[in-house]
C-alpha cells in the first residue's frame, strides 16, 4: 500500500503544470518573414504588406490577448521574455499602422502631451497595457529577468532603434536570438563606433546604462560590457584594454527616430 501512494505522489510531480506548453509564435513568425527584410546588419519593414495583412496580425494578437496569467506563470523565464518581446513588437507594428502611410515617424502616433509608449492600448495578461508597460514593466520592472539584451530586441519602430527581427522569438532559441540581436546592432558602425578615439554609441547605452551594469554575465560596468563585444564593435585587443582602463572616452550619438520603413 505504501509503496502504490509513493508511486501514486511520484507521478502527479510527473505530469506537466498546466499550461506549460509553450505559446506557438507561428503567426509572427509567418509575418515577419513576409514583410521584415534584411538589409546588412539591420532590416526594413514592409508596413504596406503588414497592413494587407491585418487580419492577421489581429488573429495573433487575440490570441496573445488570451493567454491568462496563472498560465504566463507556468511558463519558465525564456518562454515569458520571448512571449513579452513578441508581444511588444507586433503591438508596436499594429500602432504604427493605425497612421500609416501618413507619418513619418512612430512619434506621430502620439500628441503634443501624449506619448505613444504611454498609450494604453494592449490587452494583455489581465489588464489595458501600454508600450512602455510591457517593457519598464512586464520586462524590466518585473525582476525575473535582467538581461540587458532585451534592448536590442523589442523594437520602437525607428531608424536608430536595433532592427526588427525577421523571426519570432522562442523560448528554447531565446539566448541564441538575443546573442545575435546585440552582435548586428554592435556591429552597425552607423550607430557604434570608435572613431578618432571616442566610442560613439548609440543613447541606449545612456537610457539604460544601469541594465547593462546589474551583474549579467558578471559584468558591472558598461566599458565591461563594450569589452566583452570587443569583435563586433571592431576593437582591437589594445583598443580593449585602453577601453577598461579608462583611456576611451565614450559619447551617444543622436537617435534617429525615423520610421524604419521599407522605402519605395
Amino acid at each position: 500500500m505504501l509503496r502504490a501512494s509513493l508511486l501514486l505522489l511520484c507521478s502527479w510531480f510527473l505530469v506537466p503544470a498546466a499550461g506549460a506548453e509553450p505559446f506557438d509564435h507561428g503567426e509572427w513568425d509567418a509575418l515577419l518573414k513576409a514583410y521584415v527584410q534584411p538589409q546588412g546588419a539591420t532590416t526594413v519593414v514592409d508596413y504596406a504588406g503588414f497592413a494587407a495583412a491585418q487580419t492577421r496580425l489581429k488573429a495573433y494578437q487575440d490570441r496573445l490577448s488570451g493567454v491568462k496569467p496563472d498560465e504566463f506563470d507556468h511558463w519558465d523565464n525564456k518562454e515569458q521574455l520571448a512571449f513579452l518581446i513578441n508581444a511588444y513588437n507586433a503591438w508596436t507594428v499594429a500602432l504604427v499602422l493605425t497612421a500609416y502611410p501618413d507619418i513619418k515617424s512612430i512619434k506621430d502616433t502620439g500628441s503634443l502631451f501624449s506619448s505613444p509608449w504611454h498609450k494604453a492600448f494592449i490587452p494583455l495578461l489581465g489588464k489595458t497595457r501600454s508600450l512602455d508597460d510591457i517593457e519598464h514593466h512586464l520586462i524590466r520592472g518585473s525582476g525575473r529577468y535582467n538581461d540587458p539584451r532585451i534592448h536590442f530586441a523589442v523594437n520602437c519602430a525607428s531608424i536608430g532603434c536595433p532592427a526588427l527581427r525577421p523571426e519570432a522569438y522562442s523560448g528554447d532559441r531565446l539566448d541564441a536570438q538575443l546573442d545575435e540581436q546585440t552582435r548586428l546592432f554592435l556591429s552597425d558602425h552607423s550607430r557604434n563606433r570608435l572613431e578618432d578615439g571616442v566610442l560613439r554609441v548609440s543613447s541606449i547605452f545612456k537610457w539604460y546604462r544601469e541594465d547593462f551594469e546589474k551583474g549579467w554575465r558578471g559584468l558591472h560596468a558598461l566599458p565591461s560590457f563594450f569589452a566583452r563585444h570587443a569583435a563586433a564593435l571592431g576593437l582591437s585587443a589594445a583598443d580593449t584594454k585602453r577601453l577598461l582602463a579608462g583611456h576611451i572616452d565614450i559619447e551617444y550619438q543622436d537617435y534617429d527616430w525615423r520610421l524604419n520603413a521599407k522605402r519605395s
